[in-house]
């Protein structure tokens, strides 16, 4: 028995792929039909294959209001063509976007998931301001439920009253700790097997990284931070895992990275499925980023029992206490990334301990089926009552 339609949107089909599909899945499981409207990168094909219904609309990943509206005008025909019950919305322009046509198309529940809200401390006062009062007056009057992957933002949207609070829900995020991002669940024979592929030595300690190559994500500081370190300790390795794509907005960064991939030491791999086994073989997980929501890599690398160094940022220090499974380190500072890396390069006991806690975290507070599972009631619960 059908229980409802649901349109899922989000800018690019990665995010389903990488975010959503979980979710998608478990919905679809439970009786829903659910419809998926991003840009084509090149994974529609993959995913219906898979199960997803795909629908491809052009949705820019910045600010262009010729294109805006045409999408706007696109999800808003998709709306009213298919009378979705429910509308669920990520990302933050393909969520504002959303939301605009779902409210012109008089659709009855309107749900934006903040995976991160686009405005931070760091951003210009002006800035700042602009991007808050887009987040907040598009809460207060084009969402019916707002739903926080990171706690503080959480905090700040109840603070400064979003939307009513009984309509704002604490998310979280989380990954499939038991059956995928599970250390126990990778064969010796298989880590031997990639650090053979992949050139490295049994001695050697292994940093990783996961996320787009792109200024923002602190890869310049984390590149810099690395080759000091070699200049120092000669079986240091850095696996890069992921890549830039044609739609991406930092392309003059992606240039001027690929000049140093060429380092000695630094192992780009590009886009990989492989995460947990590729995980298994590192030693430390990086991310230096500059602003996040609250990422899902680094929740991966705590599952697999990995010391993490991250930003003293929104969302990373929900997952990393300094000390305690890992070190947060200053923004935009390769220094302060240096010494991080270096303390855990020269005390493998921390390496250890470090890596323990971090599963005990993961357990307590990152579990993906708890994360399904409220969204999935929170839709059960539209349904069954009608408003």
């Amino acid at each position: 028995m059908e229980k409802g339609k649901i349109l899922q949107v989000c800018a690019i089909d990665l995010s389903v792929d990488a975010l959503l599909k979980p979710l998608i899945l478990k919905s679809m499981e439970e009786g829903y039909i659910v419809h998926n409207a991003c840009t084509d990168t090149g994974r529609f094909e993959k995913l219906r294959k898979e199960g997803l219904t795909m629908i491809d609309v052009k949705i820019d990943r910045k600010i262009s209001p010729i294109s805006n509206i045409k999408s706007i005008m696109r999800l808003y025909q998709l709306m009213k063509k298919e009378k979705y019950d429910i509308v669920h919305v990520h990302t933050p322009i393909a969520a504002l976007l959303g939301r605009i046509a779902a409210k012109m198309a008089g659709i009855k529940h309107i749900i934006y998931t903040a995976h991160g809200f686009y405005f931070h401390d760091e951003m210009p006062s002006f800035q700042y301001k602009l991007f808050y009062n887009i987040e907040k007056y598009a809460a207060r009057f084009l969402t019916d439920w707002l739903l926080l992957q990171s706690k503080e933002d959480y905090e700040l949207s109840l603070r400064d009253k979003f939307l009513c609070e009984d309509r704002i829900i604490h998310l979280s995020n989380g990954v499939d700790i038991h059956n995928k991002f599970n250390p126990h669940l990778i064969s010796e024979d298989t880590k031997v097997n990639i650090k053979k592929e992949l050139g490295i030595n049994s001695n050697d300690i292994v940093f990783a990284f996961i996320g787009r190559l792109v200024r923002e994500k602190g890869i310049f500081e984390l590149l810099e931070a690395f080759i000091q370190l070699t200049k120092r300790y000669d079986k240091v390795k850095l696996l890069l895992i992921g890549d830039l794509l044609k739609s991406e907005r930092d392309q003059e960064s992606y240039y001027k990275i690929k000049k140093m991939l060429s380092y000695p030491g630094v192992i780009h791999l590009g886009f990989r499925k492989d995460i947990a086994e590729l995980l298994s073989i590192s030693d430390v997980f990086v991310l230096p980023s500059y602003r996040e929501g609250l990422p899902r890599s680094i929740i991966e690398a705590m599952a697999m029992s990995k010391p993490i160094i991250a930003t003293n940022i929104r969302g990373c220090r929900e997952e990393v206490f300094h000390n305690e499974n890992g070190y947060l380190v200053n923004r935009g500072s390769s220094k302060s990334l240096y010494d991080a890396m270096e303390s855990l390069v020269i005390d493998e006991r921390k390496r250890v301990e470090f890596g323990n806690k971090s599963r005990l975290i993961a357990e307590q507070l990152f579990d993906e089926e708890k994360v399904i599972r409220k969204q999935i009631n929170l839709f059960d619960s539209l349904m069954s009552k009608g408003d």
